[in-house]
């Protein structure tokens, strides 16, 4: 089974980096969507200038950086509901393999892109708002939020799994989540700031772990807690995807008991 995802995971990985090449050249990447996420950065760390407070800019530059890697990421809400609107799901669903890998690769273009954008805020873009990295708190710096990246694309591929059956809904739905991420999960205001229930949402996102290493390590603290974060991206990035695989099976089955599988 192994064998066979892997096969059809990456023949739908060919696709994305096919629409990918689509929507941006070198250029349109480069002056338009990259200076677009750094100037939305350097505004977050601004607002520590307007503070005096260089421990609030190193925060938000570093919440800043996460932010547009998880802005980008979830994108996969859009490009999941692509195949939708194509009427391709039927096609899909009589295949004799499973649509997870399908689904899983189908968007995985996104990938690349949000961890260059967010490498970039944070390890160029940083020294210049006092975010200093050695070699070594940079190397755990970008392997963080690498996780952090695949954790959130995977939860990324569960939310994308309810859009599917609302496609209408795939832009509104991928803004809610990513203002949500932002507001709650230490990208502008610490954890601890929000009540008891919203700390306990907050600790159902990727992004907030990758977030609490990262704030660590552009302090400069090495410590367990930063490999702790990272076994609980690992493991919640799992939990995602067995949801959203529950969640293409659920989809899959109502639409063959309604007939709706080629229009939702």
């Amino acid at each position: 089974m192994v064998s066979t995802w892997w096969r059809v995971g990456r023949a739908s990985a060919a696709n994305a980096f096919a629409d990918l090449v689509v929507i941006y050249t070198p250029a349109s990447w480069v002056f338009g969507w990259l200076v677009r996420v750094l100037a939305q950065v350097a505004f977050y760390a601004l607002i520590g200038t307007l503070l005096e407070s260089p421990a609030q800019q190193r925060f938000l530059l570093v919440g800043g950086a996460v932010t547009v890697m998880v802005t980008e990421v979830l994108l996969v809400c859009a490009s999941t509901a692509w195949e939708r609107q194509a009427g391709t799901l039927p096609l899909l669903v009589v295949a004799p393999v499973s649509m997870v890998p399908v689904f899983l690769g189908r968007s995985v273009q996104w990938i690349p892109s949000a961890l260059a954008t967010s490498s970039i805020a944070l390890f160029a873009l940083g020294p210049v708002f006092g975010v200093g990295w050695t070699v070594g708190t940079a190397l755990l710096a970008w392997a963080v939020l690498v996780l952090t990246c695949l954790a959130t694309y995977l939860f990324g591929f569960a939310v994308s799994m309810l859009v599917l059956g609302f496609i209408e809904l795939r832009n509104l739905v991928g803004a809610v989540v990513t203002a949500i991420t932002t507001a709650i999960s230490g990208a502008v205001v610490p954890v601890d700031f929000w009540p008891a229930g919203v700390r306990f949402v907050a600790h159902l996102l990727p992004a907030t772990y990758g977030l609490d290493a990262l704030h660590r390590l552009s302090r400069e603290e090495i410590t367990f807690t930063i490999l702790s974060n990272a076994g609980l991206l690992v493991l919640v990035g799992v939990g995602w995807l067995g949801i959203g695989a529950s969640l293409l099976a659920a989809l899959v089955g109502l639409g063959r008991r309604r007939g709706t599988l080629e229009f939702p």
